[in-house]
């Protein structure tokens, strides 16, 4: 359940910083008119996500073994895609965020409340729609039968959600480049499995060779359904009886993804700070990214 919770809760917080950015935007310069089609592009954004993400769970019931199998594994393969650009794209351009979020919500304000509309959709559905297919997923790489990887993905957004309004409050101050850094490499090893069971899903397919072909067996020592087990499944999608492709593909992805993400990005310390910031009257709330 904690990967899923780390997933809810970084796809979440990047949403809810938008958020925070472009509503903190318009109170602060006095366009408290142009909220409401804020939030009508959010719904519309968070509504589309959510039926995605039903699409993918109930259409895929309705398909043969072989054909599930099929989806599910293509499905992981272009999510770990995703959500590995997504890890170093905020990496790298959070610190103009801020500033980019701006421009293009000066712009929408000049050409009515449809743009407005349209800004706030474009800027929440992306992430709206890369956390649905990456949740998906992992819950299906995951899941043991049991509820708890949604249970952990919902409260990993709720998470989000809460921390995004105390940062819009000015009542929590994080160093969002830590933050985001450390979450991302979790991200990644959480990627790794979702990506080593996809092969997994494809092999099981007849879409990839060496299906019987184990790198190693350790059921006897890690059964599957004890509580160690479960846990290594939980947060590494650990599996005792890999195939030698599924561990060949997660050293692959694993190790030059993890050198690559904490190589130096090229700026000095100090340097790329990001606020947000709300004023309330002539109290001022920002969360800072060092």
């Amino acid at each position: 359940m904690f990967s899923n919770y780390l997933i809810g809760l970084r796809e979440g917080l990047e949403a809810s910083l938008v958020v925070c950015i472009l509503i903190a935007y318009l109170v602060k310069t006095g366009r408290r008119d142009a909220l409401r089609p804020i939030w009508t592009g959010i719904g519309i954004a968070v509504a589309i996500a959510m039926g995605f993400g039903c699409v993918l769970e109930f259409g895929s019931q309705e398909l043969t073994f072989e054909a599930q199998e099929a989806l599910g594994g293509s499905l992981s393969v272009i999510a770990v895609g995703l959500v590995t650009w997504m890890v170093f794209w905020m990496r790298r351009t959070a610190r103009h965020l801020k500033s980019e979020l701006h421009g293009k919500l000066d712009a929408a304000l000049a050409m009515g409340t449809g743009a407005l509309v349209a800004t706030a959709f474009l800027a929440v559905g992306r992430e709206g729609l890369e956390t649905a297919l990456f949740v998906w997923a992992s819950v299906h790489a995951a899941s043991d039968g049991t509820p708890r990887p949604l249970i952990g993905v919902a409260l990993g957004i709720a998470s989000a959600v809460l921390l995004g309004w105390l940062f819009y409050r000015g009542a929590l101050k994080i160093n969002l480049a830590k933050f985001f850094t450390w979450t991302g490499a979790m991200l990644v090893v959480v990627a790794a499995g979702v990506l080593a069971y996809g092969f997994h899903d494809l092999q099981e397919a007849d879409w990839l060779p060496g299906l019987t072909n184990l790198a190693f067996d350790v059921s006897g020592t890690i059964p599957p359904d004890s509580w160690y087990g479960t846990l290594l499944k939980g947060v590494f999608n650990f599996q005792p009886d890999p195939t030698v492709l599924q561990v060949t593909v997660w050293l692959l992805y694993l190790v030059p993804t993890l050198t690559v993400f904490f190589a130096p990005v090229g700026f000095a310390s100090g340097k790329g700070k990001v606020t947000v910031a709300d004023e309330q009257g002539s109290r001022p709330s920002k969360a800072s990214q060092a």
